[in-house]
């Protein structure tokens, strides 16, 4: 998908540590995001304060 296959085993390990690195910052990211729009309107639907 990336080409990733394409580079030494030490490469390969480094990159594919590299994307999960970044995938895990993005969804924390997009998350954190989520809460904060959604989060007030669910609290308030549930009965919260």
């Amino acid at each position: 998908m990336f080409g990733i296959e394409t580079l030494s085993g030490t490469a390969q390990a480094a990159a594919l540590v590299g994307l999960v690195l970044v995938e895990a910052i993005v969804l924390y990211v997009g998350y954190g995001g989520l809460v904060r729009l959604v989060g007030p309107t669910v609290i308030d639907a549930l009965g919260g304060e």
